[in-house]
């Protein structure tokens, strides 16, 4: 029983309009599903894609009008999206130039090129070279990035702890990873990184753990990262809900998102987990072709459709 690569990734927003701006006409990511928070319904939960939705290509958004993030271990500190090719990295240099998107140079890292970026509000992103691997692309037709260029989906997580050992144990012990080699941080090179790869490995299915512990404890905020989620299929989701209790590992129980099924994590370190379902996906409620055009509700909270919209803003 394998986890199969990065399901999603979700951070936090201070200001949705802006973000929703910036991953759909910056980046050129679909909004496939225009949400609330299923435990905050004050809150939008915004998740961006590729045309489809896929498993392994949603970067989502809580909408929670909090301070910028205090940056810091115990947190995920940045999250890497895949394109393909070096020429797609430098049509991305050149666009986010003309766009004033906080940038460095393209470099290499793990063995593989990279361009480290950040968002407008502050949240630590990369695009790398993924040299075609992962799962085929959905390209979206109507973004504004050419096809050739667009983002094919999350690349490698990166994470920071204090200390290595009570993570290593969750990750291979219960999580069935396995650490493959170290590489340098591209911010401090004394500070080595691990690199834990889920099923046949590739950027798509890689966790990063930098070991920091000169680092003050994060605080979470605007900027930052909520949790990250690991692909299981449908099939073994019951059968991670049994390992975790059979580890005696503190989770959420089974927890039903509707578009896919979750369970909760929070490593020793203090980095919230999750695995997720690949299904059923974000069609089983709309049209393909309209995903993300109107706010959909999970089953359970459509009674209070009207109450929810009445507290929520307008996003476009």
């Amino acid at each position: 029983m394998e986890l199969s690569g990065i399901h999603h990734l979700t951070a936090i927003s201070a200001d949705i309009q802006q973000n929703h701006r910036f991953y759909t006409q910056t980046l050129g990511m679909r909004l496939v599903k225009r949400t609330v928070n299923q435990d905050d319904v004050s809150a939008y939960h915004l998740f961006y894609a590729d045309a489809k939705g896929s498993p392994g290509t949603d970067l989502t958004s809580f909408d929670w009008p909090i301070p910028r993030e205090r940056r810091g271990t115990r947190s995920i500190v940045r999250t890497c999206l895949r394109v393909k090719g070096s020429e797609a990295l430098t049509w991305w240099s050149r666009r986010f130039d003309e766009r004033r998107v906080q940038h460095g140079e393209i470099f290499e890292r793990d063995g593989r090129l990279t361009l480290l970026f950040e968002d407008p509000e502050g949240q630590r992103l990369a695009l790398v070279d993924d040299g075609g691997q992962g799962d085929p692309p959905a390209p979206w037709d109507s973004s504004p990035v050419p096809r050739e260029w667009q983002v094919r989906g999350l690349g490698p997580i990166v994470i920071s702890v204090p200390t290595l050992n009570p993570t290593d144990v969750l990750l291979t012990g219960v999580f069935n990873m396995r650490q493959v080699r170290d590489c340098p941080h591209p911010n401090n090179p004394a500070t080595q990184v691990h690199v834990f790869e889920m099923s046949g490995g590739g950027p798509h299915a890689e966790l990063h753990v930098a070991v920091q512990p000169d680092l003050p404890v994060v605080q979470q905020g605007a900027g930052g990262v909520h949790h990250v989620a690991f692909r299981s299929v449908d099939a073994d989701y019951d059968a991670w809900a049994d390992r975790l209790n059979e580890f005696g590992i503190p989770n959420s129980g089974k927890v039903n998102r509707y578009w896919f099924r979750s369970l909760y994590v929070r490593e020793p370190n203090g980095v919230l987990f999750e695995i997720a379902t690949d299904g059923p996906g974000f069609s089983v409620d709309e049209d393909p072709s309209t995903l993300g055009e109107h706010l959909v509700l999970p089953p359970f909270l459509e009674p209070h459709r009207a109450q929810i919209i009445g507290n929520l803003k307008p996003i476009d």
